[in-house]
């Protein structure tokens, strides 16, 4: 969509932007669209409260319903209680492997529709293009799934097995465009946008009530050279919008330790560094071992992709292996097969402090010359591979040395080849005043999804800390980085914006300032 043909010179507000157009933006722009979950007539849920509560205004859709009194006694591995409670509604005791069938179904009800836009960078998907295409997904197929659209019925379709039941970034992302020309929502998105300010305008002197500016460059092809090929070109728009929803993510800004050479070339902040230089035949068993800093699944994938050509590993993480919040520690063995076995060597190969890396390795090499390697020793069962658990990079030094210090204050000096930092990322809020700090559960600090999610209210995902009504935020921005919860934020949204729609015309979502007066 040209954004040129949306300019507000008019005075035009719309009723809903939203800014990202990865699953979170596209599943609002689903419910929005007039797609709407009821009860269906022969519908059961295996929770007898839930089923109850659900029969008891059948005729109501869940937009019309209380979410709150519907989430009340609801447990699940989300601490937003909407995203449970939708997520128990899609997918019933998916937790304990169970298949049952949901008791929604989707009517279409074009009255209900919200007009709206959806701004993106890249197409619609968000970062699910930008990972890397073969490996499998962490979630299983089904919770990748939006819905009205089954992903497995589309796997199918295009002749493949969801081996394990898990499918590739590139067949999730594939799927997440294919989803919105099946739902007939291309009209909504607006691809190749960049927003760079979201402001609160005040109301006019003829009484229209005060509304959101949004502002950024959208990428066009430009004309046409003489050897065929066009030129791209950034043409400024700006809109003007009752409610603005924040969904871009958080994968933009990758995380960075913050200590001294961590600038150095040999320091990458992205697997795709990784990756680069193993295609350009950098790495190989011969090289100096690579330090992984992280203990999240990107810092996984990094030791697999280096165990697989027998690069050695030094695995950097804060901390123990045992501790209940590693993300290891809450994976189902059997699915995950490849995440357990770094698991384990974590667990298994790990640093002594009572000797060096080189003298442990010295002790379990039969050539000196490979003493700056961790372990591949015959009682090893993964060879190269050394864990530094409760440790952390105390510098990096330009002879591509690393200083590593234990809990306790105790340091090690390793030599690598390069070193990868994957402690998790940053969402780029540039667009929004500080970088949204104020927004955040600890206003002052960065916006991060684990440590310092957008503040909101629960039922409603409304930015608490808002300069003015009518600003949402969901997805990872609200603490939820898997899809199959970021879903519940769509609902409590499309379900405020629904209530207030009720309570105006009819005809159009009245501006927040009505009801929050």
């Amino acid at each position: 969509m040209d954004l040129q043909d949306k300019e507000t010179t008019s005075g035009e507000i719309i009723p809903v932007v939203i800014v990202g157009n990865g699953p979170s933006g596209i599943c609002l722009s689903y419910l929005l669209s007039g797609y709407t979950p009821y009860l269906s007539p022969e519908g059961w849920h295996p929770n007898a409260l839930l089923q109850s509560k659900l029969a008891e205004r059948p005729h109501l859709s869940l937009l019309e319903q209380d979410l709150q009194y519907l989430c009340e006694g609801l447990e699940g591995r989300s601490s937003n209680p909407v995203a449970v409670l939708f997520d128990s509604l899609l997918l019933p005791d998916s937790d304990f492997g169970l298949d049952h069938t949901s008791p929604l179904e989707w009517r279409y009800e074009p009255q209900r529709a919200v007009p709206h836009l959806v701004l993106g960078k890249g197409p619609p998907g968000g970062a699910w293009h930008a990972m890397e295409g073969s490996m499998l997904t962490l979630s299983l197929a089904n919770w990748m799934e939006l819905p009205g659209l089954k992903l497995k019925d589309w796997m199918r379709d295009k002749r493949r097995n969801v081996r394990n039941d898990r499918a590739t970034p590139a067949e999730i992302a594939s799927y997440y465009q294919h989803y919105i020309s099946q739902m007939s929502l291309e009209e909504n998105f607006a691809c190749g946008t960049t927003v760079t300010s979201v402001s609160r305008e005040p109301g006019e002197q003829d009484g229209s009530p005060p509304c959101w500016r949004v502002s950024g460059l959208q990428r066009r092809e430009g004309e046409i050279l003489g050897d065929g090929c066009s030129v791209a070109e950034e043409v400024p728009f700006s809109l003007l919008a009752h409610n603005v929803v924040l969904a871009t993510g958080t994968h933009d800004v990758p995380a960075r330790l913050g200590v001294e050479g961590e600038s150095l070339p040999f320091v990458c902040h992205s697997f795709w560094e990784l990756e680069a230089a193993i295609s350009r035949g950098e790495l190989d068993r011969s090289s100096d071992p690579v330090l992984v800093v992280g203990a999240g699944l990107t810092a996984a994938d990094a030791v697999l992709a280096a165990h697989h050509l027998n690069t050695s590993v030094y695995h950097v993480f804060r901390r123990p292996v045992t501790d209940p919040g590693l993300i290891f520690n809450q994976l189902p063995k059997l699915l995950y097969p490849e995440y357990h076995k770094v698991h384990q060597m974590m667990t298994q190969q790990q640093h002594q402090s009572t000797l060096s890396p080189p003298e442990q390795a010295q002790n379990l090499h039969s050539t000196p010359s490979s003493s700056s390697h961790p372990p591949p020793s015959s009682s090893s069962s993964y060879p190269g591979y050394l864990s530094f658990p409760c440790h952390r990079v105390a510098a990096f030094h330009p002879d591509r040395k690393c200083v590593l210090e234990s809990d306790s204050g105790e340091q090690a000096v390793v030599q690598v080849s390069k070193a990868l930092v994957l402690i998790g990322a940053h969402p780029n809020l540039s667009f929004l005043h500080n970088n949204g700090r104020p927004l955040g559960v600890s206003p002052g600090e960065p916006i991060s999804c684990r440590r310092n999610p957008i503040d909101v209210d629960p039922f409603t995902n409304r930015v608490l800390a808002a300069d003015g009504p009518g600003m949402y935020a969901m997805g990872p921005l609200v603490g939820e980085n898997f899809v199959r919860f970021l879903k519940g934020g769509a609902l409590a949204i499309a379900g405020d914006l629904s209530k207030r729609r009720r309570w105006g015309s009819g005809e159009d979502v009245v501006p927040a300032e009505v009801l929050d007066s």
